[in-house]
């Protein structure tokens, strides 16, 4: 179309370094013929001219050479400026004609982050960015897209990329554009363990849940070769659903709360794409994905990285243990924390396990500190799975009773392949 937008189907969106690997990623998909949402991506080109025409380029010159508290204060500069200024003419034109084509038939739009840095297999960037989901309203639409051009600079996303040696005035920040499935079921799915099979997590309506480590999902093993080995129902209390263009969270009837979202036969399918997308890529890779009356649409296709298990030492054999959904990496031990809010974080020390209710991405920031985690909430496929398969931290979610049953400074080991957690008496 333009310099600054690009439908999935064209050619130049296979380019991460035009509209970042998140939007490249998912148009290599919709262009091998797999099924997707379509959309349009809005260009690093893009958000480079919105920072020319808010003339804050000496800012961004500024930030790698000053001192950190000099950087703080830029990047909230920054940051506001994207936030309040209007977006420039050359760009807000083409936009609004992609999004009003897109809007044709009145459903809603959702509007996601595509760092140029993001899903690479030392740093994916799980749920640092932003997503919106839901938006029919055009001024709406405008804020979500500054907010995710202004997400590169948020306090957050520059602590992890600081713990990257990365930095946000170096790189560019793509947003990808879509229409919302109205998803009656969502979640994501890992092409291969560490005990070389795939894995499906699944919760009704939209993935968020899963995501932000809210429920406990379905948890579905595959073969490789694509034959149905175990599923495991999960604990499905609660919902986040897309009605007439809004996103809401509803409670989940209680006879669906421990009922599979897929049948068999759904499961195999869905194996069958999760194998596609890993042929494409050429290598493993981590999915996310939603069903709805139509079929599955795959929203996203990232690189996987597997560490082959570690056995651990035969005296933990022989103490209790709870059972959960493994991160899929790494076995370790520590002192068991067990923390039932937030502001409990400090009581956490290097070298502890961290035992909690919900593994959600505010967690990422200790993750550096600690041996391993447990989580009562939450599945392999959540946000803060994938940032511990990274940094190589064990993790074991969907525990039940995990904050009760085990012992506060007690001895605890994490076994991440296996999904076990066990502690000393």
């Amino acid at each position: 179309m333009t310099a600054f937008i690009l439908p999935l189907s064209d050619p130049t969106a296979l380019d991460p370094e035009n509209v970042g690997p998140k939007a490249a990623n998912l148009a290599s998909l919709t262009q091998a013929g797999l099924p997707t949402p379509g959309g349009f991506a809005l260009t690093a080109a893009a958000y480079r001219h919105q920072l020319r025409h808010l003339g804050i380029e000496d800012w961004m010159r500024e930030y790698n050479e000053t001192d950190r508290q000099s950087s703080r204060k830029l990047s909230v500069q920054i940051r506001l400026a994207i936030y309040q200024q209007p977006i420039a003419p050359e760009i807000l034109e083409p936009l609004l004609e992609a999004w009003r084509a897109q809007r044709a038939d009145g459903s809603g739009g959702a509007v996601r982050s595509s760092a140029l840095i993001e899903d690479r297999k030392d740093a994916n960037f799980a749920g640092q960015f932003e997503s919106f989901l839901g938006l029919t309203d055009e001024n709406e639409f405008l804020i979500a897209v500054r907010a995710c051009w202004a997400a590169l600079w948020t306090s957050h996303a520059r602590r992890y990329m600081e713990n990257h040696e990365l930095s946000p005035a170096d790189t560019a920040m793509g947003v990808l554009i879509q229409p919302v499935v109205a998803a009656r079921a969502s979640g994501g799915g890992l092409s291969e363990t560490a005990e070389g099979q795939m894995l499906i997590s699944a919760t009704w309506g939209l993935g968020s849940a899963i995501a932000q480590g809210e429920v406990v999902p379905d948890r579905i093993v595959l073969a490789k070769n694509g034959f149905l080995r175990t599923v495991h129902a999960g604990r499905k209390n609660h919902q986040e659903t897309c009605l007439h263009g809004v996103a809401a969270p509803e409670l989940v009837p209680k006879e669906l709360v421990a009922e599979p979202c897929l049948t068999p036969g759904q499961a195999v399918t869905l194996g069958r794409l999760l194998r596609k997308c890993e042929q494409l890529a050429g290598q493993p890779v981590e999915i996310e994905w939603a069903m709805d009356d139509s079929g599955f649409k795959l929203l996203q296709s990232r690189p996987l990285h597997v560490e082959a298990p570690i056995v651990p030492d035969q005296i933990w054999l022989q103490h209790p243990g709870l059972s959960g959904h493994p991160a899929g990496i790494g076995w370790g031990s520590g002192r068991a924390v067990v923390v039932n809010c937030e502001c409990e974080l400090a009581r956490v020390a290097p070298g502890d396990v961290l035992v909690t209710k919900v593994a959600g991405p505010s967690l990422t920031h200790i993750l550096n500190r600690v041996s391993g985690v447990v989580a009562e909430l939450g599945g392999s496929t959540s946000h803060l799975a994938s940032l511990a398969r990274e940094r190589g931290i064990p993790m074991v979610l969907g525990v039940l009773d995990a904050t009760r049953a085990i012992p506060d400074g007690a001895q605890c080991a994490v076994d991440g392949v296996a999904g076990v957690v066990r502690w000393l008496r």
